[in-house]
């Protein structure tokens, strides 16, 4: 928290003092959303401890729980605030996001000042019996710093730091070099915050969920051998049908993305979105989601058994990409305008996607299990995926987007046929996936 405070101070400065600033007149209380998101972030910091021990304990419902209120609470009280006073710019999704980590926080605090000390909590051995065991405080016969917790945390941080600039560099590189508009930042913007609803709703909590699993069932640091062999059956199981599982999902959708991109943004926002750039960016963005699909599950894995040595190896990797990434992004932008920043992303989650599966299948090598082999779906669904983006091609060029809605329903309906068949063999060709989506 204290490290949080700094932080938000300096950046904000920054944000304020040294970037470009909208016109008031265009972007009303531009200062005061700085403050209000730079003290959101604090207020989530403090819900941190509370957010590390229910992920370390698979309290999976309270999770879910407090991240739909908090999300719900969000959006009701941005659309009442947008609609009934507009003026107030961005005080709107300021007052949004300070409401937001404020529910997400306290659905967290509340929890567990119920849960603890309850039975339940003595039933299940808790090893938290108190609130007060959460906040900071000096234990004795300890020293201050445990030196070897300490550096494996300062890895992570320089891993997380790594990761946060391959995973938004594209906006550290608009926001620092000028390379759009503040209006083709928005186009992007819409585009990426619709692109990503899948990767937010579908691949996070998998990849979040499966990386305790793994982190559970295999020990960090040992080779497949030390590994008790029932875990490495269930991991390698679990593994190759996660694999599986995300790559159809990634590959419906950017077969079926790159035909209904143009109609999606035209339903979601007329003209200004589905004639320009927008549905390029989308098109690029649906196969960019396939990319994130295997890299999320592939990265969970390989960090769950990641010793200190590895992670620290990784990092260094991890350096020389970023650099590789921004320099990418710079160029790519000037050559293809926003597209380029999701070339360059394809391109980053590729080398990080290469990184895991080598590293899974050193792992395995030693053992009789392959689960790579769940990047490898059934030819005939390939087959399938392959005509079915032909057809729905097609079928854009002659029904949309300017004949009119009797023509959008027809794409709409050829698309849907072909979804339907795609399914079909799905179900057909995948049968022990489709098992392990219904057990699970």
């Amino acid at each position: 928290v204290p490290l949080g405070v700094f932080w938000s101070i300096l950046l904000g400065l920054v944000w304020l003092h040294l970037l470009e600033v909208p016109d008031p007149s265009v972007v009303p209380h531009y200062q005061a959303g700085v403050v209000a998101f730079g003290l959101s972030a604090i207020i989530e910091l403090l819900g941190e401890p509370f957010w590390v021990l229910a992920q370390a304990h698979l309290f999976v419902r309270l999770k879910v729980i407090a991240e739909s209120l908090s999300v719900v609470s969000k959006c009701i009280l941005t659309v009442i605030l947008v609609v009934l006073y507009p003026q107030w710019g961005l005080y709107i999704f300021s007052l949004s996001q300070l409401l937001y980590v404020s529910v997400l926080v306290m659905s967290y605090v509340i929890y567990f000042m119920m849960f603890l000390g309850s039975p339940e909590a003595t039933k299940k051995s808790f090893p938290v019996a108190r609130m007060k065991a959460l906040l900071p405080s000096l234990v004795e016969d300890e020293t201050f710093v445990n030196w070897k917790e300490a550096r494996l945390t300062w890895s992570f941080f320089k891993q997380s730091f790594l990761k946060q600039i391959l995973t938004e560099g594209e906006r550290y590189v608009m926001t620092f070099l000028n390379v759009l508009n503040f209006g083709d930042q928005g186009v992007y913007d819409i585009v990426n915050n619709l692109g990503s609803l899948v990767a937010r709703f579908i691949f996070l909590p998998i990849e979040e969920s499966f990386y305790v699993f793994f982190a559970k069932v295999l020990e960090r640091g040992k080779n497949v051998k030390d590994q008790k062999q029932d875990d490495i059956a269930v991991a390698a199981n679990v593994l190759e049908l996660l694999l599986k599982l995300v790559l159809l999902i990634g590959l419906t959708i950017t077969v079926f993305g790159y035909a209904y991109s143009q109609l999606a943004l035209d339903i979601y926002g007329g003209s200004m979105l589905s004639s320009g750039t927008g549905p390029d960016l989308l098109r690029c963005y649906s196969l960019y989601v396939l990319f994130l699909a295997i890299n999320g599950v592939t990265e969970c894995f390989t960090f769950a058994l990641m010793c200190k040595e590895e992670v620290d190896r990784y990092n260094f990797v991890m350096l020389a990409l970023s650099f590789t990434f921004l320099c990418i992004s710079y160029f790519l932008t000037h050559w293809y305008g926003s597209v380029g920043f999701i070339l360059a992303n394809c391109f980053n989650m590729g080398i990080r996607i290469a990184h895991s599966i080598h590293y899974i299948y050193d792992f395995f090598k030693d053992s009789a299990y392959r689960p790579l082999t769940g990047l490898f779906p059934s030819p005939f669904l390939v087959l399938v995926y392959i005509i079915s983006g032909v057809i729905t091609g097609f079928s854009e060029v002659f029904f949309c987007c300017d004949k009119g809605w009797m023509a959008r329903l027809a794409h709409i309906s050829v698309g849907a046929l072909c979804f339907a068949a795609t399914i079909v063999t799905m179900f057909c060709t995948e049968t022990k996936l489709i098992h392990f989506v219904r057990s699970q």
